[in-house]
């Protein structure tokens, strides 16, 4: 009974571990990755799609990111979506290739992206937290119908505990070396 309710919470603590990493490949640092431009929704026949879906994305150099369309008729749909993603990107076309340059990142503008990230941590801790809420919850629910004695449920308690403060410690790692690849130069 107790190990199932930890293996449900290990598992969903996982995902908002990876939630986390999700939201840091759309903070960007000052190396260009294709990972930047995942969340960037084309409109392809009037329907959104994922940019990486409709073009190949690829690093020209450090600064500098190609999106070649596999059709023709998409780069002004690109080159739009691009514009509106809010990234502050400008994008350039020669042809068919799309050339988006990222500029470099000022002080004021690291530190701006650090907060950011604390924050996607923070979201983390508390959907962790709330994780271990739903798990103890499950127990207390159990030793009061006498499915699990006292004892049990107090190792269980522990053990989602010991669980949350491991998944946390995860996200605070995240935490530090995003926070070190944003205020390298």
């Amino acid at each position: 009974m107790i190990s199932d309710i930890e293996q449900d919470a290990s598992a969903r603590m996982t995902k908002s571990v990876e939630a986390v990493k999700q939201a840091f490949l759309k903070i960007r640092t000052g190396r260009a990755h294709p990972s930047l431009l995942n969340q960037i929704q084309v409109s392809y026949y009037g329907t959104g799609t994922p940019l990486t879906q409709v073009a190949n994305v690829a690093v020209e150099d450090s600064r500098t990111l190609t999106v070649t369309p596999w059709e023709q008729g998409m780069v002004q749909a690109i080159e739009k979506a691009i514009l509106a993603s809010d990234m502050g990107l400008n994008p350039a076309t020669t042809g068919t290739v799309i050339r988006i340059p990222l500029p470099p990142l000022t002080e004021e503008r690291r530190r701006d992206l650090v907060k950011l990230v604390k924050h996607e941590v923070e979201n983390g801790r508390i959907s962790i937290r709330s994780i271990r809420r739903d798990a103890n919850s499950e127990i207390k629910e159990a030793l009061k119908e006498k499915m699990i004695s006292e004892d049990e449920s107090h190792k269980g308690e522990e053990k989602i505990q010991k669980l949350t403060d491991s998944y946390v410690k995860a996200v605070e790692k995240l935490l530090e070396e995003k926070e070190a690849d944003l205020m390298s130069f």
